[in-house]
């Protein structure tokens, strides 16, 4: 518990753990190494996590014929709205094989304005994030370390998880 803010501390203690975030986010007791995930940006370019470098980031490992994940989608994209900044981002990491032009399609058939796309045609990102299903969301801190995940949808823009998520930020 030493890596986290005293304000979060009281917050997760208020609510019966120390190690649960609301919708049943689970935070680790000490970061985790997380794998240096490939993936292809909407202009064709490639990049990996190390592009996020020095920001905190929310990662989400979606696919758009998974149910769960295009009815979060817009919650994402509000809190992209909300918090996405030099000091946040919201990477919602695509494993569609079909690549960009799906989600795309996707994206402007819901109306997501503020996510930028990433995919992962190879979809070796869910080995390496360790994933378990779809949606699987986690949180990444400046430096790189998984500090928590949540697997299964959730509403990224409810007030309660907003300020959860801006105690890592701040």
């Amino acid at each position: 518990m030493k890596h986290l803010k005293p304000a979060l501390i009281a917050w997760a203690m208020s609510v019966g753990t120390a190690f649960a975030g609301p919708q049943g986010f689970a935070l680790h007791d000490t970061p985790q190494t997380v794998a240096n995930v490939r993936y292809e940006k909407e202009d064709g370019s490639r990049g990996d996590m190390e592009d996020f470098r020095g920001k905190v980031i929310l990662v989400n490992v979606w696919a758009t014929w998974c149910v769960p994940c295009r009815e979060e989608m817009p919650t994402l994209d509000a809190l992209q709205a909300e918090l996405g900044g030099d000091d946040f981002e919201v990477v919602a990491l695509s494993i569609d094989r079909a690549g960009s032009k799906v989600v795309r399609r996707f994206y402007d058939e819901i109306g997501v304005t503020n996510l930028k796309m990433y995919v992962d045609q190879t979809m070796l990102s869910m080995t390496a994030l360790r994933t378990v299903g779809l949606p699987t969301t986690i949180l990444i801190d400046a430096q790189g370390r998984e500090l928590g995940r949540l697997v299964g949808p959730a509403e990224w823009d409810d007030p309660e998880m907003v300020s959860f998520l801006r105690e890592f930020i701040e």
